[in-house]
C-alpha cells in the first residue's frame, strides 16, 4: 500500500510579515465598511469593485509572471492572501475561480495570445471564470459528457448543457469540457478537449439553481449552437481530460475546503469566552486540532505545487476531510450555543449560522462529490 507524505511547512519571518501586512489592509477595509462577514464568502461573496481593489494591491493573480501583470511570486504568498480573506470572511467570489485555476490553466497550456489577453484582465481583477464541467447525466461519470464541439471553418460550434455552474451568471469567460471526436469504447479519457466560452455569445443561456437560502450561486447553462473561435481551444484537442485534472488539483487543495465556516467558528469562540463556558471552549478547541492538522495537510501540498509535483491525490483527501470538517463546524457549534439561525437576524452569530447551516449541503457537491474523491484516494492509496 502505498503512503502519502506530505512536507512540514513553516512560513518565514518575511511571509510572517506579509501575512500581517494582508491582515491589516484587510481590518481597515471592513472597519470602512467595505464588506461584511461572511461565512462561506469564496463562493457566495460577489463584489467586482473588492476584486478590483485586489488587484490593484497586487493580492490577485500574485504567483503569475510578471511579463502578464503578475508578481512572480511564490504559492506561499497566495496561500498567505487566501487564508487571511477566507478568514475574515471577505466577498471574494468573482475573481475566485479566475485566480485559483483558470488562470494558472491558461498560463500552464494556453496560446502566447491567450495569455496576453487574459492574464492582464486577471490580475487586474476584472475577468471572471467559470468552469464548465458537471452535467445533468454526466457528474459522478463526467468521461460520459455530452457537450459536443463540432469543428466549422474558423472555429467550433457547441451544444449541450452544462450544471452546478458556480457564478455562470457574474462571469465572463466559462473553461468548458466537451467532446471534440466521438467517444472510444477503449479509450473514454480520450476525445475531449477545453474550450474558452464567452458567456455573453449568442446561444448561451444562464438559469439560476437557488440555495436553500434564496441565494443564487449556482448554473444551468446552456449552450445552443454557440460558436467558439478557434484561438479559444486551451491546450491540444483531445487532451482536455489531463489538463482538466491539472486545473483540479489547483481546485481541490487550497484553505478554502477548511476555512469556509471559520467566521463561524471564530465568532463562537469569541462568545464562549465572555460567557466563560469551558466546556463548550474544550469542544471548540477539538474543532480547531482538527482544523489545524487539516491546515497542515493544506500547507504541505502548497509546498509542492511550488516544486511542480503531483498533488492529485493528496489534494482529493484533503478536500474530502475538509469538507466533512467544515459542516461539523455548523453541527456542533448550533449545540453549544442555542439560537435561531437567521439570515435577516440583525445578530451576527445568527447570521453566521444560518449561512454555514444552508450552504453545508453544498460544501460536499463543489469541486468533486466525496464518494468520487474517496474512490481517488482508494486507487490511489493502493497502486504503487
Amino acid at each position: 500500500m502505498r503512503q502519502l507524505q506530505l512536507p512540514a511547512f513553516q512560513f518565514t519571518e518575511e511571509q510572517m510579515a506579509f501575512r500581517q501586512e494582508v491582515r491589516a489592509y484587510l481590518e481597515q477595509e471592513k472597519l470602512d465598511g467595505a464588506f461584511e462577514t461572511h461565512s462561506d464568502s469564496w463562493l457566495s461573496g460577489y463584489s467586482a469593485e473588492f476584486s478590483q481593489k485586489l488587484g490593484k494591491k497586487g493580492w490577485v493573480g500574485i504567483t503569475f509572471p510578471k511579463e502578464y501583470g503578475g508578481q512572480a511570486r511564490s504559492s506561499i504568498d497566495r496561500y498567505i492572501i487566501t487564508e487571511e480573506l477566507l478568514a475574515i470572511g471577505a466577498p471574494v467570489a468573482s475573481h475566485w475561480f479566475a485566480d485559483r485555476q483558470s488562470g494558472p490553466l491558461i498560463l500552464k497550456f494556453g496560446t502566447e495570445q491567450q495569455k496576453e489577453f487574459f492574464i492582464p484582465k486577471i490580475v487586474r481583477g476584472e475577468c471572471f471564470f467559470s468552469i464548465g464541467l458537471s452535467e445533468p447525466n454526466s457528474g459522478s461519470d463526467l468521461a460520459s459528457l455530452k457537450t459536443t464541439a463540432t469543428k466549422v471553418d474558423g472555429g467550433w460550434v457547441v451544444n449541450g448543457m452544462k450544471t452546478w455552474t458556480s457564478g455562470a451568471h457574474h462571469s465572463h469567460y466559462m473553461i468548458t469540457l466537451c467532446r471534440t471526436a466521438p467517444q472510444d469504447v477503449n479509450n473514454r479519457h480520450g476525445g475531449m478537449s477545453q474550450l474558452i466560452i464567452d458567456l455573453k455569445s449568442e446561444g448561451v443561456t444562464v438559469r439560476p439553481i437557488q440555495f436553500l437560502t434564496g441565494e443564487h450561486h449556482f448554473n444551468e447553462v446552456f449552450l445552443e449552437s454557440v460558436f467558439v473561435p478557434d484561438d479559444r481551444l486551451i491546450g491540444q484537442e483531445g487532451n482536455g481530460w489531463a489538463q482538466g485534472l491539472t486545473e483540479l488539483s489547483f481546485e481541490r487543495s487550497g484553505p478554502e475546503r477548511i476555512l469556509s465556516t471559520f467566521p463561524l467558528l471564530n465568532e463562537a469562540m469569541k462568545l464562549l469566552k465572555v460567557k466563560g463556558d469551558q466546556r463548550g471552549l474544550i469542544d471548540v478547541a477539538k474543532l480547531v486540532s482538527r482544523m489545524w492538522s487539516l491546515r497542515n495537510m493544506s500547507m504541505g501540498i502548497a509546498a509542492m505545487l511550488e516544486e511542480g509535483k503531483d498533488v492529485n491525490l493528496a489534494a482529493a483527501l484533503v478536500k474530502d476531510l475538509g469538507n466533512s470538517f467544515e459542516q461539523s463546524v455548523a453541527e456542533v457549534i448550533r449545540l453549544l450555543l442555542p439560537t435561531m439561525p437567521s439570515k435577516q437576524e440583525a445578530d451576527h452569530y445568527s447570521r453566521l449560522l444560518a449561512e454555514s447551516i444552508l450552504h453545508g449541503p453544498g460544501f460536499t457537491l463543489r469541486g468533486g462529490t466525496t464518494e468520487i474523491l474517496r474512490g481517488i484516494v482508494a486507487k490511489g492509496v493502493v497502486s504503487a
